[in-house]
């Protein structure tokens, strides 16, 4: 333990200094929570003090809200996932559904107070399912007061709308674009009108509303552009873009060959993008270039995809940019909000951007430069990829923190609940290719540790600044991903009915994805296979880590084996997490400082979103969305549930 890390008080005592003088660059709320991620930089921190480690085991559920969305169609729960997280603004909580309804609750009852409803089709098929992450409040400084749309909430929708609504009362903002809402032009024709559409809460800054969009990622190479667009908050009209992959002259200017850019589809912003609202700066998350499992016709590293890019949000100029893999050929988006956090060095506190990522890594940079706060080293990965493949031979590792979940996966590492489940998995990883993190995708099949979804996904990180702890939860499964001629596509799907084939039309190679299972359905490799940690950003180390959540593998037994999760956590001023996520219908809550799990709720439905907390009449209240995700398999609800203490035991 260094210096520095031991002096916990010296850290907190610098910390909260700093913020006071107005030099974090960040500001959250006392006891609220404004925006998506808890503030505008996504730390997912309340400042409450009502529940504490002493008292949150009693708490209970306060109210519950129904949205209704149970009462539609089978087929349009076929892609719902309720992974929404809401905001309070204005006396009012705010959030949308999956199928980009915006309702206003009372915060302290759940009464609902109005609701919006767009009009979305239910017969898209979104790429990414019916999300709806969150929306965005902004208050307009020069409008009058009480004046109708003078405070306004924000939402992108599943048929690519950006929409705004007065927060009060849920009306349109008739003077925004053509009658509340801007048309997202996506630049193509779609292939189907679910292949491009909006899933997180859009960014606003300076009078600008910045929003990214989610986009099918293995149907083409000719795919949408995966633009980043800012419009002018009250008029709607486009004030600026920026796309990731430069085309045409601007590629040119950069020593790029224009014609190649050609061959590459989008390297989008799906994740929530951040801001810095005193520096005037939003972060990108951007994802793989598209297809994500052949590179061959988008040679280079591809610059500005997987990457955390800062942007000037009056014009979109790329400020400083960091790509966190290069020619990335395995689906290892950015995923998450990059979160704006204020760190402890030797000279005094920075302002800094913590990023985790799909591959376990977490990186932190200076704010204002990009300069890494911990060291990054290229090191070289396997190579061998397809025919006409065009790998980078390195990739940028962090030297600090340490990756969070494992990234080698061998036959000595086989799981299985049976001899015959072990030694069924150990001759599956013995037959794919399996060198490593950077394995690239191949006929032979290849293994990806971590798979897809991480790692981290677009739940993200929390981070507690008194304790300087972040709060990462990952998962712990394999992908398989195989290759084969694009010819031979339509056999594949047939072969392989119920599995994920996909064509990547116009590469030389289709792609098969599937996880890395047992004969009796349960993952290949040794659990467990959810987890939860803190990391100091002090000292760069882990200073816990334990299992996340359960899952039913054999009856309803606990074995400590924890559980995949999509969804973040929650970090409180008085040292507790909360966070749902995994796959047991539950609420938990730890300890930040030591990992130990101090209560758990019950949910009606699945938790896959995040939770928040704010105090609200001299009452804290934890909420979360429990509505389940139907690719993922959880329980299928339609609920927002509030958890507070007892009359008695907050007084």
């Amino acid at each position: 333990m260094t210096r520095l890390q031991g002096s916990k008080a010296w850290v907190a005592g610098l910390a909260f200094a700093a913020l006071a003088a107005g030099t974090a660059g960040q500001v959250w709320a006392e006891s609220g929570w404004g925006h998506y991620g808890g503030d505008a930089g996504g730390q997912r921190y309340v400042a409450a003090e009502e529940i504490t480690p002493a008292n949150v085991s009693a708490l209970e559920e306060a109210w519950r809200y129904s949205t209704g969305d149970m009462g539609r169609p089978k087929a349009a729960l076929e892609r719902y996932a309720l992974e929404v997280t809401p905001v309070l603004f204005e006396g009012r909580l705010t959030f949308c559904t999956p199928y980009n309804e915006i309702v206003a609750l009372d915060p302290g009852t759940g009464k609902e107070l109005w609701r919006y409803d767009p009009k979305v089709a239910t017969d898209l098929r979104p790429a990414n399912q019916y999300v709806c992450r969150g929306v965005t409040p902004w208050r307009d400084a020069a409008a009058e007061e009480g004046a109708l749309c003078a405070s306004r909430i924000f939402m992108g929708t599943n048929d690519a709308r950006l929409i705004a609504v007065d927060a009060p009362t849920g009306q349109p903002c008739l003077g925004f674009a053509r009658e509340g809402q801007a048309q997202v032009n996506p630049g193509k024709d779609l292939v189907w009108p679910g292949e491009f559409h909006i899933t997180s809460p859009p960014a606003v800054v300076n009078g600008k509303v910045i929003i990214g969009s989610a986009i099918s990622d293995n149907v083409r190479v000719d795919a949408p552009a995966g633009v980043v667009r800012a419009y002018d908050a009250r008029s709607g009209e486009l004030a600026w873009t920026f796309d990731p992959i430069p085309r045409g002259e601007e590629a040119t200017a950069l020593g790029w060959e224009a014609e190649a850019t050609k061959a590459t589809g989008h390297a989008n912003a799906w994740a929530p993008i951040s801001a810095d609202l005193d520096r005037g700066l939003v972060f990108v998350p951007t994802s793989s270039p598209s297809p994500d499992f052949y590179g061959g016709l988008r040679k280079g590293d591809n610059r500005y995809a997987n990457s955390v890019v800062a942007l000037d949000a009056e014009t979109g100029e790329v400020v400083w940019h960091f790509q966190t893999v290069h020619h990335d050929v395995w689906d290892y988006d950015v995923p998450a909000q990059p979160s704006l956090v204020m760190v402890m060095r030797e000279d005094g506190p920075r302002d800094a951007v913590a990023q985790v990522t799909k591959t376990g890594f977490l990186f932190l940079f200076d704010r204002e430069t990009g300069e890494p706060l911990f060291e990054i080293e290229e090191r070289p990965v396997p190579q061998g990829g397809a025919v006409g493949e065009a790998l980078s031979p390195t990739q940028p590792f962090p030297v600090k923190p340490p990756p969070l979940v494992p990234q080698h996966l061998t036959e000595d590492d086989a799981f299985g609940i049976a001899l015959f489940d072990e030694w069924a998995c150990a001759d599956r990883i013995n037959a794919l290719r399996s060198e490593g993190l950077f394995t690239p995708p191949s006929e032979q099949g290849t293994i990806l540790y971590p798979f897809t979804g991480g790692g981290a996904n677009w739940g993200g990180m929390a981070f507690d600044p008194e304790r300087q702890l972040a709060i990462v939860n990952t998962n712990r499964l394999a992908h398989v991903i195989t290759l084969f001629p694009a010819e031979e596509y339509e056999g594949e799907r047939e072969t392989h009915h119920g599995k994920e084939v996909s064509p990547q039309l116009g590469a030389p190679y289709g792609m098969r994805r599937e996880l890395l299972m047992s004969p009796l359905g349960i993952p290949c490799n040794e659990p467990p296979w959810g987890t939860i940690a803190a990391v100091d950003l002090v000292s760069g180390e882990i200073a816990w880590e334990r299992p996340l959540g359960a899952m039913d593998v054999i009856g309803s037994m606990d074995f400590g084996w924890g559980s995949p999760n999509i969804g973040g956590p929650l970090a409180t001023k008085t040292g507790l997490i909360f966070i749902g996520a995994s796959m047991d219908n539950a609420l938990h809550a730890y300890a930040t400082e030591t990992g130990e799990e101090l209560w758990t709720g019950s949910l009606p439905a699945g938790g896959q979103a995040t939770p928040m907390s704010y105090e609200w009449q001299g009452r804290q209240y934890v909420v979360i969305a429990a509505g389940g995700n139907a690719r993922a398999g959880t329980t299928l609800g339609d609920t927002i549930m509030a958890f507070a203490l007892p009359a008695k035991a907050a007084d």
